[in-house]
């Protein structure tokens, strides 16, 4: 059984090896691709720092950067090891999505941990599902985004994709993200892959994102119990080597 793996490089790498080590064969396609953007510290007043995503503090080089001292409250675990990574050790860690975070860090104003009046630095993409921003204003916060990166839609499947699925080798496909779905529906309408592309199991990390492919005609959508790599590696588990009763 071969899966393909959507997820943008660098972290498509652990998705990979973690898929191996499960006895599954794996290929990656990345279909958005990362490019950092300029950011300068604006000096600013800030009383912590929100994260929706691991590719934020990748696209900068925060050195010793004063926002290093600051509480992060990162979207999930994964999102979390990189901010440590970075330099951050004061990092708070939500349950995997936008909504928990926000409630996260509201809960920690509530407790007195945050000011009621405070001011969040958003590190963030160019494309956004969810107005974390603006959520957080309605409750009485400031916040300030600043965009580090963008993901940019690849134009098409790597050659040896485009035949793996011609040859039906492909047995299911992961998706990560909304933007990386619609990226991948995007290039298999573009090598006219779309119908036996459509017709695999299509696993997906929310329902958020399997609503894309749902949308688009996908009839086996899985989605992962929780918003983690772990659970939809599990529904992946479940789809392929289903349990007898």
């Amino acid at each position: 059984m071969t899966i393909l793996v959507t997820r943008p490089h660098p972290d498509n790498e652990a998705t990979l090896a973690s898929l191996r080590q499960r006895g599954f064969e794996a290929i990656a396609a990345p279909v958005l691709r990362f490019e950092p953007l300029p950011f300068h510290d604006d000096d600013a007043d800030y009383d912590a720092v929100i994260l929706t995503s691991a590719n934020a503090p990748r696209a900068i080089d925060l050195g010793a950067s004063r926002l290093l001292r600051l509480p992060l409250f990162a979207v999930g675990a994964h999102t979390a090891d990189v901010a440590r990574a970075a330099g951050f050790d004061r990092v708070i860690v939500a349950k995997g999505d936008a909504i928990s975070l926000r409630d996260l860090v509201l809960a920690r104003v509530e407790a007195g941990e945050l000011p009621a009046s405070a001011t969040l630095l958003y590190l963030a993409g160019a494309d956004l599902s969810r107005d974390l921003a603006g959520e957080l204003t309605e409750k009485g916060l400031t916040v300030v985004t600043h965009t580090t990166y963008r993901m940019a839609p690849v134009a098409a499947l790597p050659r040896e994709v485009s035949d793996a699925f011609m040859a039906n080798r492909i047995t299911a496909v992961l998706h990560y993200s909304r933007r990386s779905a619609q990226a991948f529906l995007d290039t298999i309408r573009a090598d006219g892959l779309e119908i036996s592309a459509l017709a695999l199991p299509q696993c997906c990390i929310s329902a958020a994102v399997a609503a894309v492919l749902h949308d688009a005609g996908a009839t086996k959508v899985v989605v992962a119990a929780r918003p983690d790599e772990n659970a939809l590696l599990e529904a992946l588990d479940r789809t392929m080597r289903p349990r007898a009763e």
